[in-house]
């Protein structure tokens, strides 16, 4: 009897980088790797160093941008076709904590959006996070829930279906009629571990900044704060882009390890959804609730910005116009003010001009300001830069004016005026004034 010749052993081979396809996601390749043969390099971009390499794929599976494949020598290439040849079976390796990590995310499913509220009346964030989270919900094809807390507040579960949820886990309690962190912290917690949802989003208001972090650490999972845009990745992450480095990049995190995946997103972000009158959908009722004598804050007293003569609520305005380091002085506000009364809108201002303390912060817009979508944003000696563009570049129609034709500003701007503004702003304002009075 002639000797039957063993099959080949399949071959490994080495990670190795593809040219121009990195995108310096944080170095989640040498996180991954077991032995640590990658380096980064001062780009972010990685070094694998061939002689380590065990060719366990690790690395290539958990790059998000594919920069990374696997390279076989001529003769392991050979051996390859000799296998393809044969159709010999091939059993890939099971990775036992890649394979108990997948069990674990598989438990989780579903998108949640906490329904903020005061006194029983709702954050219009609330509504707008149900519109993403309906896009969110069909790409992973699961339900869109709201999570309601409160005492009294069956009635926001029926504007949620309103607004495109499916489904509302409320919980109606005298001790939640205020929001206070331990006992709103206690019942969200109580519901992920019932339930188990995949994404939860919140919005980036005191509150839901206060609970965000609060909920994340308790339950041991990654939160993005101030997201400005969300999708879903083939692998069912939540892929969550916000300004990072001072605003200066645009950076996508994911939290592929851990579940829920938690975002926040300020007001006025994201789009509001169409409102489906008689829209209806399930309420599940959770009969949890903490005791008074638990919870050590107590709530004496709620006070509103709206209530102050001196605030301005910008958030709301269909108007907005905003100036920056060039309008020289705080004097000179009262110019963009006579416009801003004769269009019935409002005056805002960016960083500079607030930190020079020319206005109050509350009519800050941009990245560590307020986030606006009036119809129309006049932007008045404001250069551009892209921390104040995250707040209003999402605007009806954008007006620069600016005596710098290469400032950031006009690559946003839907008309860009190249000039002196203390001219052309009173310009605008008297002919708004002539039209109006011609109309009379």
């Amino acid at each position: 009897m002639s000797e039957q010749k063993p099959k080949p052993k399949k071959p490994r081979g080495v990670a190795r980088l593809l040219d121009g396809k990195c995108i310096a996601c944080g170095a989640r390749c040498q996180s991954s790797c077991p032995v640590n043969c990658i380096e980064m390099t001062d780009s972010g971009e990685p070094i694998v160093e061939v002689a380590k390499c065990i060719g366990c794929q690790k690395c290539i599976k958990i790059c998000p941008s594919d920069a990374l494949e696997m390279y076989f020598t001529a003769e392991e290439q050979q051996v390859l076709a000799e296998l393809a040849a044969l159709a010999a079976p091939v059993e890939e390796e099971i990775d036992p904590e890649a394979a108990a990590l997948a069990q674990k995310l598989a438990e989780y499913r579903g998108v949640w959006v906490f329904v903020e509220q005061t006194e029983g009346e709702p954050a219009k964030v609330s509504w707008e996070l149900l519109g993403v989270g309906a896009e969110l919900a069909a790409k992973l094809g699961v339900e869109l829930s709201a999570l309601v807390i409160g005492e009294n507040v069956e009635h926001l579960c029926h504007e949620a279906f309103a607004h495109g949820a499916a489904k509302a886990y409320l919980m109606d309690a005298p001790v939640f009629y205020h929001y206070r962190t331990e006992a709103y912290v206690e019942a969200c917690c109580h519901l992920i571990e019932t339930y188990k949802p995949e994404v939860i989003l919140m919005g980036a208001t005191g509150m839901g900044r206060d609970l965000a972090g609060a909920i994340a650490t308790r339950v041991g999972t990654g939160l993005t704060a101030d997201c400005t845009g969300l999708s879903i990745d083939d692998k069912r992450n939540l892929m969550q882009t916000r300004p990072a480095f001072g605003g200066n990049i645009m950076a996508t995190i994911m939290c592929d390890k851990f579940r829920p995946q938690m975002s926040t997103v300020r007001p006025n972000v994201m789009p509001m959804p169409e409102r489906r009158e008689g829209a209806a959908g399930t309420i599940i009722r959770d009969p949890f609730t903490v005791p008074e004598e638990s919870v050590l804050t107590k709530v004496i007293e709620i006070i509103r910005d709206s209530h102050s003569k001196n605030k301005v609520d910008i958030t709301g305005a269909e108007f907005i116009i905003s100036g920056g380091r060039g309008m020289m002085g705080p004097e000179n506000f009262a110019m963009l003010q006579e416009l801003a009364d004769e269009l019935g809108g409002v005056v805002g201002a960016s960083r500079s001009a607030v930190d020079a303390g020319w206005m109050p912060g509350d009519r800050q817009v941009g990245q560590t300001g307020k986030t606006v979508r009036p119809k129309i944003y006049i932007a008045c000696g404001i250069s551009g830069a892209i921390q104040h563009l995250v707040g209003m570049q999402d605007s009806d129609m954008v007006i620069a004016i600016n005596r710098d034709g290469s400032a950031p500003i006009f690559e946003v701007a839907t008309y860009g005026i190249v000039g002196d503004l203390f001219q052309i702003v009173p310009a605008i304002t008297a002919k708004i004034r002539e039209l109006k009075n011609k109309k009379l």
